[in-house]
């Protein structure tokens, strides 16, 4: 059994993601700014989940977050935000949300993560249908899918720096999934698939294909988006 690291854990698809890999018998670090929910999902399972409430768009909080998880066998990173506005209504703050949140956040992490990953991690960035080269685009979301688009291209540039250190990297770009997050952005709309059927999906995921791919950026849709 290994050891993962799960960001945005407090909620949605983090949260089920770090469920369903302890209730396969691995051990989880959770993290969120969220505590409340964050102690939640240790009560479900304490015997495999330890839990770890931070920022990640502070930067001087992750080396705590890391000295924290000892040594990892990959990181699901769940963290991410969304705004939903017209182009011409995003100001430049929400721009620099978007790329703070969604891409620098990740930057910092695995760069500080680098020195605890075992031989063989798995990195799985979940980046969206939104980011992803060829899919339909939608009003309203030109800050998040161009910081979702910026992610799967990190991931493809992560796979290539890290090989020689025997860590995979793959980005999920998932499609709608009934979480939180969509439901305040797309008040009303409800997605086609769970954020547990999504979590279980993910669980799987970086438990059994990073010795099988690395460098790809994966639809993971039952439409488009």
């Amino acid at each position: 059994m290994g050891q993962y690291l799960v960001t945005g854990a407090s909620r949605g698809i983090g949260y089920q993601t770090a469920r369903h890999l302890a209730s396969a018998g691995h051990r989880v670090v959770a993290t969120s700014r969220n505590t409340t929910n964050l102690v939640l999902l240790r009560d479900s399972d304490p015997d495999h989940i330890r839990i770890h409430a931070t920022d990640l768009s502070m930067a001087m909080k992750i080396p705590d977050l890391i000295e924290a998880c000892g040594t990892l066998d990959g990181i699901v990173h769940a963290a991410g935000a969304l705004v939903n506005k017209p182009f011409t209504a995003i100001n430049d703050a929400d721009w620099m949300r978007m790329w703070e949140v969604n891409v620098m956040s990740t930057v910092r992490l695995v760069r500080a993560a680098l020195p605890i990953l075992n031989p063989g991690a798995h990195i799985v960035l979940l980046s969206s249908m939104g980011g992803f080269q060829g899919s339909a685009k939608y009003p309203g979301l030109s800050a998040y899918s161009a910081s979702k688009g910026a992610l799967s291209v990190l991931a493809e540039c992560l796979a290539v720096e890290l090989a020689p250190q025997r860590v995979s990297v793959n980005a999920l770009a998932l499609g709608a999934v009934h979480t939180d997050m969509l439901a305040q952005a797309f008040p009303g709309y409800k997605a086609p698939v769970s954020a547990d059927e999504m979590g279980a999906y993910v669980a799987a995921f970086i438990t059994s294909s990073g010795g099988v791919m690395n460098g790809r950026v994966l639809p993971v849709a039952r439409f488009d988006p």
